[in-house]
Order: C-alpha cells, then sequence, then structure tokens
C-alpha cells in the first residue's frame, strides 16, 4: 500500500517497513500519552485514508520518507479543502511534520528533504472558541445526582476537581494519589508535552475528594478509576487504574442526563473555569499557568469580558418606537 501523491519506488514497495523502523510506530511510541497516542494515530491514519481513497487504510507502512514539498503543499490543500477548522487542519500538519522527522531520524530521508516537506505554514482562521458556560446550578444540580455508592462519591469528587481546576480530561485521567497534597490542596498535573503544573482545590471540592479518598483507600495509583458494578476499583498489578478520557465524558454525560441538565463536556467545564478566573479579576498570566496554556493568546480566546463590554455598549442604543410617521 502506497500514498498515492508519492511515485513509490519498486524497491519500496517490495520491502515492508518494520514496526522499529516505521516512522509511523517511532512518532507514535515516542508521545507520553495514551490521549495523545489516540489523537495523533487518528490524524496520520485519516492523512493514509485520504491520500489513499482507501477507507481501511493506516499510517503504518506508508511510505512517508517518500514525500517531498510539491506533496505536502498538496496534502495542505486537501486538508483545507475538506472544511475543517483551522485547528483541526493544522493537528493534522502537526502529526505529518513529526512522522517526516522521525523518518528522517531513520535515517530515510535527507535533511534537506525533510526541511522543505514540512515548511509548512499553518492554516489561519479566527473563530470563536467552541462550547457552553456551565452554570453554578448546573455543577449543584450534578452533585446532586451523585448518590452515595462508590460510583457516586467517585462521579462527585471528579466532577468537583474538574469544576474548580479546569484540567482537561486527560489530565484528569492521568492523576495519581501521590499527586494529591491535601496541605496546600493541591494536585499535581501532567499536561501537554508531559509539562507538570500545579492546580488548587476549593475547600469544598477537598471535601468531596476526601470522601472518596475514605472508599477508594491508600493503595498507589490512578486517583481516580473505574468502578465495577460490585463496587470494586479496577486493578492492574494491584494498583487503580486510571478513568479514559471517554469515561469521564460518559460519567459527565450520565450524571448531567440524570440531572435534567443539558449535555456539557468536560472543555465545557474548562472553558467555564478560565471565563470565571477572568472576569473574577485574575490576571492572564495567573490564569493561563493554572489551565496550562502555552501562549496567553490562546487563554486570551476565553476572555468573555469583551463580550459583555459589547453587549453592554449595545443596551445603550435607544430603540425606536413604533409608529406611523405623520
Amino acid at each position: 500500500m502506497s500514498l498515492p501523491v508519492v511515485p513509490e519506488s519498486p524497491a519500496s514497495a517490495a520491502v515492508p517497513v518494520e514496526p522499529a523502523r516505521d516512522p509511523y510506530h517511532v512518532y507514535l511510541d515516542s508521545l507520553t500519552s495514551q490521549e495523545s497516542r489516540r489523537t495523533m494515530r487518528g490524524c496520520l491514519d485519516r492523512l493514509a485514508r485520504l491520500l489513499t481513497g482507501d477507507e481501511t487504510a493506516t499510517g503504518a507502512g506508508q511510505p512517508w520518507h517518500l514525500l517531498r514539498y510539491e506533496h505536502t503543499v498538496r496534502i495542505r490543500t486537501m486538508l483545507t479543502d475538506q472544511g475543517w477548522s483551522a485547528a483541526y487542519v493544522n493537528k493534522h500538519l502537526v502529526a505529518l511534520r513529526r512522522v517526516l522527522k522521525e523518518a528522517w531520524r531513520l535515517g530515510q530521508t535527507s535533511a534537506e528533504d525533510f526541511a522543505r516537506a514540512s515548511d509548512l505554514a499553518p492554516v489561519r482562521q479566527s473563530r470563536l472558541p467552541t462550547g457552553h458556560h456551565v452554570p453554578p446550578e448546573v455543577v449543584g444540580a450534578a452533585l446532586s445526582a451523585c448518590d452515595d455508592s462508590p460510583a457516586g462519591i467517585r462521579d462527585a469528587a471528579l466532577i468537583a476537581v474538574l469544576y474548580s481546576t479546569g484540567c482537561r480530561r486527560a489530565e484528569l485521567g492521568g492523576l495519581l494519589l501521590s499527586d494529591y497534597d491535601p496541605g496546600t490542596r493541591s494536585l499535581r498535573v501532567r499536561g501537554k508535552r508531559d509539562k507538570e503544573r500545579l492546580v488548587y482545590l476549593t475547600a469544598d471540592a477537598i471535601g468531596l475528594v476526601e470522601r472518596w479518598l475514605a472508599i477508594r483507600g491508600a493503595v498507589p495509583g490512578a486517583l481516580f478509576s473505574p468502578i465495577s458494578r460490585s463496587g470494586h476499583l479496577r486493578e492492574r498489578d494491584g494498583r487503580p487504574v486510571g478513568l479514559t478520557g471517554q469515561g469521564i465524558a460518559d460519567i459527565l454525560s450520565r450524571r448531567l442526563s440524570e440531572a435534567g441538565a443539558a449535555r456539557r463536556t468536560a472543555h465545557d467545564f474548562r472553558r467555564t473555569f478560565i471565563g470565571e478566573l477572568l472576569d473574577a479579576g485574575v490576571d492572564l498570566a495567573t490564569t493561563q499557568a493554572l489551565v496550562g496554556h502555552s501562549s496567553p493568546a490562546t487563554t486570551a480566546r476565553y476572555d468573555r469580558r469583551p463580550e459583555k463590554t459589547r453587549r453592554d455598549a449595545v443596551d445603550r442604543l435607544r430603540f425606536p418606537t413604533a409608529r406611523p410617521l405623520t
């Protein structure tokens, strides 16, 4: 199987790429989190399907090393023609650049060919952040939907941590018991590119976490784990395993549905956390540090204050009374 935009040589077609020498596998193995591997695998597989026209294609075994600048420019155009958002297209371009870099590191392409093929400008686009605000009453309703079962107590603690820290769902699933420090009311979070930061819990959130820990116990392992119907933590090698991102999404969906509230995502909680901090007068740099954004510009996109200022400006307009001319 080969990418059609690349004229594959008979030699490269005849010799299958071993996983240890496949830029696809090497790149995915270099990623530090399961969530990142899942996301970037999806991007590379999607690229392979887009280029081959084969809906069963994956990025494994593809001749990435044969891609040149004219091919990657065409790939960028094909991605933008899909009607995807700039962020989504750029995520695929990141995956493409990284797999090309691994091909260079493996000695399968020259430094010059790699530099030219990966010299792609990101897609520019100005869009409002997606998602919805999560009002406090919705959070309260979701908490009230959590019963006194082990799963209910876990879910209440999880929602409290999500609301008071703005963590990404992958970060939440990756928390360990050892990351929790009740003395400082903090959690050590490992974010994107394995960057660590400290986030802090409110007194109410601490109470719900401590209630959960009384059930979970002091065994090292994940802070939040799947629970069987019999009320036991799912373990591996005697240690609780972490929730997946999808598992966290399912918990939120279920508790909000039980509360009679509209669907909200973990990112909606994150968006709300950022907005509430900025509304309260917390400076942009502090907010950026708490949520783990690489750039303050990303954090600023979630600032609701300019929106309120513009709305208040419109409210100053005097709308004319409907009456016929005389």
